[in-house]
């Protein structure tokens, strides 16, 4: 009897991905062996430049992952007891876990329905709530570039200006997009983003990096990063932590580099036949204006959890997988409950009972394509 079932589609195919950059990549990593300097080696520094370079921005520092970014900044910005982060209430908990790891609160925000991304109106009126109960004191503003689109930053510089907020770019899932014809990476005074292997510029491990216009951040950055040294190794000036890049995924972002600007065109070619083809059976991303992705999660949002229990099933059986981002918003975490206000949140709430993450790589293939999008017409046909 021969088996007939469909051959699995990768959410994500880095061996695909390997092969494309193989003899580059092990070039630099028989570098990075040969020399043997394997934290903050030359290719720690070539990477930095070269991610500077690509997004405009005077600074990088590498670090050792995207949440470590954000407590570096944070830990920079002087963040600590009785102090407010706003921050969306739709996104990974790590934008969350690092204001409580520095004794600050965070303060969820609700997002815009349509594109997900933390909603300004709702950001001001958090803001004037929590000075209204004056237990805490507002101090920053992380705004999270979610799924790879930019945040409204422009409405939340005005924001955090006006309130006299620190302001973070959280930028892990969205390394390589555009907002007014400007890659993103200077559009808050630091931005922290990941190389976390499922991102679009991924490593091997964990890796991250920060950004920043400033020369007096971006030395403080570099100084915390490595247990707040000074100008020897023995001079230590502040508490720091031990962030620091390894030079092996240095090496592998700057081979993988080379060809990102290709994977970022695959991804937009894929997104916009799904949009194509799906727009009129489920409520596919809404672009924000002016802006282009870098299609980390491609999103769409069925009628309710019902009907994307249904999808996922079929789409199961048909070999396309699947993934939920996020089922359960920050403010429902247990671990957030004790420093939740109970704000209600709809929007947030909402969305984690409908949303539903289809497969979006460089390496997926026309026919792959086309299975995927046949599969979830069916399924909500």
């Amino acid at each position: 009897m021969t088996d007939t079932a469909p051959q699995p589609i990768p959410f994500l195919d880095l061996k695909a991905q390997q092969a494309r950059i193989a003899a580059d990549l092990r070039g630099r990593l028989d570098r990075v062996l040969g020399h043997c300097q394997f934290i903050l080696g030359p290719e720690v520094t070539e990477l930095e430049q070269e991610l500077a370079r690509f997004c405009g921005a005077r600074h990088c520092i590498g670090v050792s992952s995207g949440t470590d970014a954000i407590q570096i900044a944070l830990m920079g910005a002087g963040i600590g007891a009785g102090d407010a982060v706003f921050l969306p209430a739709f996104t990974y908990t790590a934008t969350a876990e690092v204001p409580l790891v520095l004794g600050a609160t965070p303060v969820f925000v609700d997002v815009d329905p349509r594109t997900f991304q933390i909603d300004p109106a709702h950001l001001e009126a958090r803001i004037e709530a929590v000075k209204a109960a004056g237990r805490l004191r507002p101090r920053a503003l992380i705004g999270v570039d979610l799924f790879g689109q930019p945040a409204d930053w422009p409405a939340l510089r005005a924001i955090a200006a006006r309130h006299g907020l620190f302001t973070l770019d959280d930028l892990a899932q969205s390394f390589g997009a555009t907002l007014h014809g400007k890659p993103l990476g200077t559009q808050a005074e630091a931005t922290a983003t990941s190389f976390f292997p499922s991102k679009p510029l991924g490593a091997y491990g964990d890796g991250g990096a920060m950004f920043t216009d400033s020369d007096e951040l971006a030395a403080l950055y570099r100084s915390l990063r490595t247990h707040g040294e000074g100008t020897t190794r023995y001079e230590v000036l502040r508490t720091g932590m031990n962030g620091r890049l390894d030079s092996l995924q240095a090496a592998v972002l700057l081979a993988k580099l080379t060809v990102f600007p290709e994977e970022l065109a695959a991804r937009e070619r894929i997104a916009q036949v799904y949009d194509s083809r799906l727009g009129n059976a489920v409520q596919t991303p809404v672009r924000v204006p002016d802006s282009t992705s870098a299609w980390a999660i491609y999103a769409i949002l069925l009628r309710d959890g019902a009907a994307r229990e249904h999808v996922q099933s079929v789409l199961k059986s048909r070999g396309v997988p699947t993934a939920i981002y996020y089922p359960r918003p920050l403010h429902k975490q247990p671990a957030y409950a004790g420093s939740h206000d109970g704000a209600g949140l709809p929007v947030a709430e909402d969305l984690a009972t409908r949303i539903l993450a289809l497969p979006i790589h460089p390496d997926l293939t026309d026919v792959q394509v086309g299975r995927i999008c046949d599969a979830v017409l069916e399924a909500v046909g």
